[in-house]
């Protein structure tokens, strides 16, 4: 019996023994080991940086504030993503497969894989700086550029030869990168005092809507794909209770003490506060390994999904020319772009997840698990045109500044959710039920 599990493993176990199969009862784990798994997710460079410019736009309290509300969001749509998964015991692939089909889960993979690769363009700028600090407190200026490509590469490569033991290291990383957070806090509240408010001239600029949206988009791939390991949770009251021990508590705990850091310093970059506070050379170098892990994982899971599409290109393939892509947007400044990118994650990517959701709960609620992916059409219209309506229209909407909750990723969650199922009806042939306990699409 399973005792352990890891959000690799997880991935490992999908992309074999139980890829096109309900998981079985005997692998499942205690939702407590899950929990810690996802709160872990929570603790990383990219979401230091949302929460330091957070602040440094809004202050210290509507900055955490805005992270708790996202943490609720958040943690309801893991509950209603990991509930769908611990029914059915399917895998994120599946489940979107049996809602979209198989021709329109060939999109979604294809979109979730240029996500994975932006975010691989994200980590690797983090590495290309936290290299570059690191030579400068040893006395040497190394080349960002040259930095991120030879980074890139080395990442590709643990990617295709296998990078299990580069993840037991994860393990340790997390903690290390979290205490590495207090400490900063702490010298910095020795160094400048605690300072709660934002400067005058502050030069990020963002409505508390947007910077919930932003705060639900960092996170937004990670509750779509969340059944690849809450499946592995034992029971229903197990996956509510990892949502609740997560989400809620970790994005406010992380915002309050990015915003410490940022706002005593005026800095939002975690490298410059290390080497600001005389922590050393070595402290920088403590953040590659988790930058490492999570971008071997992004090329990891964008390659499986590319596979699963085109099973005739090697995986391996997948994997250069995702690093080949995230490398060029690093060397481009996706960094710059960084809080826009998170807010339009926050629309584009959640209305996959209220999609295989509804279908969770209405049409497959007592329909077998292993008999609902089989005998699937090609392509399910309504999902397919649901995802690409709402997703045009919010991005529309961020360009003209248009809400109607003040939270773009909830307008676009609300949306899709009643669209699909008005879609769904008008697709039902004239006096036919809606399915509930069928196995076909």
């Amino acid at each position: 019996m399973a005792e352990t599990v890891s959000h690799h493993e997880a991935h490992h176990e999908s992309g074999d023994q139980y890829a096109n199969a309900p998981l079985p009862q005997r692998l499942t784990v205690g939702g407590w080991r899950v929990a810690l798994i996802i709160a872990s997710f929570s603790i990383s460079l990219p979401t230091f940086l949302n929460g330091a410019q957070t602040s440094l736009a809004l202050g210290f309290w509507p900055a955490v504030l805005a992270a708790f509300l996202a943490g609720l969001c958040l943690c309801l749509g893991g509950c209603l993503t990991s509930l769908v998964a611990v029914r059915s015991r399917l895998n994120t692939y599946l489940l979107i497969r049996r809602s979209f089909g198989p021709g329109g889960a060939g999109l979604v993979n294809v979109i979730i894989a240029v996500v994975h690769f932006c975010w691989f363009g994200v980590n690797v700028s983090f590495l290309g700086d936290a290299v570059a600090a690191a030579g400068q407190g040893f006395g040497f200026q190394p080349d960002f550029g040259l930095v991120v490509v030879g980074g890139a590469a080395l990442m590709a490569l643990t990617t295709i030869i296998g990078f299990r033991a580069l993840d037991r290291l994860a393990m340790i990383g997390v903690p290390l990168l979290a205490a590495m957070i207090v400490a900063v806090c702490i010298a910095a509240a020795r160094r400048h005092g605690i300072v709660l408010t934002p400067p005058a001239t502050s030069p990020y600029h963002m409505t508390f809507g947007i910077a919930v949206s932003a705060i639900i988009g960092g996170d937004m791939l990670a509750i779509t794909t969340l059944p690849d390991l809450s499946r592995y949770t034992r029971t229903r009251k197990g996956a509510v209770l990892s949502m609740a021990l997560s989400y809620p508590f970790t994005a406010p705990l992380l915002m309050a003490g990015a915003a410490l850091a940022a706002l005593a310093t005026g800095e939002t970059d975690i490298m410059r506060m290390i080497t600001g506070f005389g922590f050393g050379a070595w402290a920088l170098l403590l953040l590659v390994m988790p930058t490492w892990t999570l971008n071997s994982l992004n090329l990891y899971s964008a390659s499986l999904s590319l596979s699963a599409t085109f099973p005739q290109v090697p995986r391996w393939a997948f994997v250069i020319f995702g690093t080949v892509v995230g490398t060029a947007l690093a060397l481009m400044g996706i960094i710059e772009g960084f809080i826009p990118f998170l807010v339009l994650l926050g629309v584009t990517i959640p209305p996959f997840a209220a999609i295989y959701v509804i279908d969770g709960w209405t049409k497959f609620r007592d329909a077998d698990p292993a008999a609902s992916i089989e005998n699937l059409r090609g392509v399910h219209w309504p999902a397919v045109t649901t995802w690409a309506v709402t997703s045009s229209l919010a991005a529309a909407a961020l360009h003209y500044d248009f809400t109607l909750s003040t939270v773009p990723a909830l307008d676009a969650t609300v949306f899709a959710s009643l669209l699909y199922l008005a879609l769904r009806r008008l697709a039902l042939p004239a006096g036919a039920a809606p399915q509930s306990a069928a196995a076909t699409n």
